[in-house]
């Protein structure tokens, strides 16, 4: 399966009564848009702000953030299942607005939400403060339950994100990649020198808004399978949880995933990259069994000399990460394991929930119990007394200025078990 990505270069948004893409410029018009999120009933208002690299703004809580991308040829559609026909998509061409993204905000869902500083320290532990974020506010209707609430502003990321994308769909790209991953057969003769690897991305489906999508559907309903990676670059795997801000993969994180990046990076210099195996995380032990051994089978099935396996969240879902690990290992294939740390505010106590000697090639994105102190911003979008509540805070987080004190639990993405970020540990 062979996927064009073009990269249309953005340096800057702004609001106008005419939305259009113009000099790397995204223009947006805030009614016309508007009546598109409107078109729910379970959303009683909604509104838009643009946060730029630099600014003294604060989003939060963030629910999620959404690169905007379009279908320029091919089959399919971007979020498959969601959005889009579930045809298989990963082939034709892709459009990507690289350096902006949709970001959604509101009131709270789950106690699992985050912050984004476009500037200050805090900037510097999330990857998305360097991008251009229309930020979506929604205030849902009055009395509805948890699930329809994420549900609803989840789709509204999801077009937004969809009605910004199709500016790029008639635009030359300033760049364009090239990702293609053979059949097993023909990957073999090409490179039968070359080590064979495969990236087993674990997907966070424990339920109580701890979920992930699959061609739309609830990942925890399916049994452990192969996808090809460029899947994911049109939307095939989006994010529908709320788990520590710090560790959450968004679906910006899913159709950017570095590990896949990085895999086709080395693909047919150093390795030969046979796919990806996607697998659940769950909550009862029978269900955990089932899930790994089905990735130790798959691994075995392909062949695979090594395999690159990451997690989503920590505690319950380390058993599932060890389980993966160890039943791969026994199969006579080497492992590298993705994770974070909850070591503790002083990084003295056992960072995973599980171990096993097989672990032994770990790499770390940070402790996520270090403890940070946010400047106030000049601007807060969202609201910012749940940063009182949300995980990684506590009653005496906000401070009367407007600073924070918390874990780095409170920022999106600060250490992202796909490694999207800047911390690790030595």
């Amino acid at each position: 399966m062979k996927l064009e990505l073009g990269l249309i270069h953005i340096n800057d948004m702004q609001f106008s009564d005419v939305t259009k893409l113009e000099n790397g410029v995204i223009y947006v018009n805030k009614e016309e848009l508007k009546n598109i999120i409107l078109e729910d009933k379970n959303i009683k208002s909604v509104d838009f702000e643009i946060a730029r690299p630099g600014e003294s703004i604060r989003i939060t809580p963030v629910k999620d953030v959404i690169e905007p991308r379009t279908k320029v040829e091919g089959p399919g559609g971007i979020f498959p299942g969601m959005m889009a026909k579930v045809d298989t998509v990963g082939s034709g061409k892709t459009n990507v607005l690289k350096g902006s993204a949709v970001v959604t905000t509101g009131k709270i869902v789950g106690f699992q939400e985050g912050i984004i500083d476009m500037s200050g320290v805090g900037a510097e532990y999330t990857p998305f403060s360097k991008l251009n974020n229309l930020v979506v506010v929604c205030e849902p209707i009055d009395g509805l339950k948890q699930h329809d609430h994420e549900k609803a502003v989840r789709f509204a990321g999801y077009k937004a994100a969809l009605y910004l994308g199709d500016l790029g769909k008639t635009v030359t790209p300033d760049e364009v990649k090239v990702y293609e991953t053979l059949s097993v057969s023909e990957g073999m003769k090409q490179y039968p020198e070359l080590p064979r690897v495969a990236y087993v991305q674990m997907l966070q489906s424990q339920g109580l808004l701890h979920d992930t999508y699959v061609y739309g559907v609830d990942a925890k309903q399916s049994l452990t399978t192969l996808i090809y990676p460029t899947e994911t670059m049109d939307g095939a795997i989006v994010s529908g949880n709320c788990v520590s801000a710090c560790d959450k993969n968004t679906t910006y994180h899913h159709l950017n995933n570095p590990v896949v990046q990085d895999l086709f990076e080395q693909h047919g210099k150093t390795i030969n990259f046979v796919g990806t195996i996607i697998t659940n995380e769950n909550v009862y032990l029978a269900d955990k069994e089932r899930s790994s051994n089905f990735t130790a089978k798959f691994a075995e099935f392909l062949g695979l000399d090594g395999a690159i396996i990451s997690q989503e969240g920590f505690g319950n879902p380390d058993t599932d990460l060890i389980m993966n690990c160890k039943k791969i290992e026994e199969k006579g294939i080497k492992t590298v394991i993705i994770t974070d740390e909850y070591a503790g505010q002083d990084g003295k106590s056992q960072s995973l929930a599980d171990a096993h000697v097989s672990a032994n090639a770990v790499v770390t994105g940070g402790n996520a119990n270090q403890v940070i102190t946010l400047a106030p911003m000049d601007k807060v979008i969202g609201n910012i007394d749940v940063v009182t509540t949300i995980a990684g805070g506590n009653e005496h987080s906000l401070k009367e200025d407007g600073s924070i004190v918390a874990e780095l639990q409170v920022i999106t993405g600060a250490t992202n078990e796909l490694g999207f970020n800047k911390l690790s540990a030595r």
